[in-house]
């Protein structure tokens, strides 16, 4: 299993639509075969800033999460129009 946690904060005015990129990347990576969980969250008193905890089947789930036309779409084009992605870390899994 292989853990991704990702956030990003929408530009100022840019909550919404920052939202509905991440809902249709969600519903998306759902049906990849190797993704566990992909759920995004809002901060409670930042709404700006949006949490994604992602899980995998393993590396190369990973991998090809990252080389999907929705991946390629809404992460690697249309967010950054609308967001900075100010972290992104990898975890795995104790025992």
């Amino acid at each position: 299993m292989v853990v991704l946690a990702v956030t990003w904060v929408a530009k100022v005015g840019q909550e919404a639509e920052v939202a509905e990129v991440l809902a249709k990347l969600t519903a998306e990576a759902r049906k990849e075969p190797g993704c566990a969980m992909f759920q995004v969250h809002r901060h409670r008193t930042e709404p700006r800033r949006f949490f994604i905890y992602e899980q995998y089947k393993d590396d190369a789930a990973l991998e090809a999460h990252r080389n999907t036309p929705h991946f390629l779409q809404y992460a690697r084009k249309d967010l950054p129009k609308i967001a900075d992605r100010v972290e992104g870390q990898l975890y795995d899994p104790l025992g």
